[in-house]
């Protein structure tokens, strides 16, 4: 088991959770120490794909530690150094446009504002519905950011969602290793998902 320590974050994208919670369990069998955390919204927001309390159960029993889920919770990433890497699966359109500008106003982008500061590798797994849209100028914005590296991703629904982008959880801890190694998980866009 690696020595290492990682924070793995949740956003929205409710739908993803379960491919999250997945990648989250392998992350734990390869790192000594998965830290993890959620946005305010995961938090509290029950949806037709499962409960916040359930969730965050779910989260804690994996990890064997109480998750962060507020602000206060998770400055002291920075500060303390408490990782060597930041996974956030999934990572929305919202928060790549937060990430983006700059904007701090919840546990994740806390959290990741608080970790780059040590310059540290910080990985996005995206899942959003308008990454060939609105979302592709932040995206394009986080790719010329030094530190930051993208879990590989594809459209999911070409016909149906034409604009949407989801990454490739399973290449999640093949990503995490790179950054660590300070380069970019190869190929990065990937064709359409069958």
């Amino acid at each position: 088991m690696k020595d290492c320590c990682i924070g793995y974050a949740l956003c929205g994208s409710f739908c993803t959770h379960h491919r999250a919670i997945e990648t989250l369990e392998t992350l734990r069998t390869e790192y000594k120490t998965v830290i993890p955390l959620v946005s305010e919204t995961c938090a509290v927001t029950d949806t037709r794909f499962g409960t916040a309390h359930d969730l965050l159960r779910e989260l804690e029993r994996i990890c064997d530690r109480r998750v962060v889920e507020t602000m206060a919770q998770a400055e002291p990433i920075g500060p303390k150094k408490l990782l060597d890497a930041l996974v956030i699966c999934p990572c929305t359109g919202n928060t790549l446009a937060k990430l983006a500008a700059g904007i701090t106003d919840s546990s994740v982008t806390m959290a990741a504002k608080a970790h780059l500061r040590n310059g540290r590798p910080l990985i996005l797994a995206v899942s959003t519905n308008d990454g060939l849209f609105t979302g592709a100028k932040n995206i394009g914005e986080l790719l010329c950011r030094k530190h930051v590296y993208f879990v590989p991703f594809h459209q999911d629904d070409p016909e149906g969602k034409p604009t949407s982008l989801v990454a490739e959880f399973s290449l999640v801890p093949e990503t995490v290793e790179a950054a660590l190694a300070g380069r970019q998980f190869q190929p990065m866009l990937l064709g359409a998902q069958e």
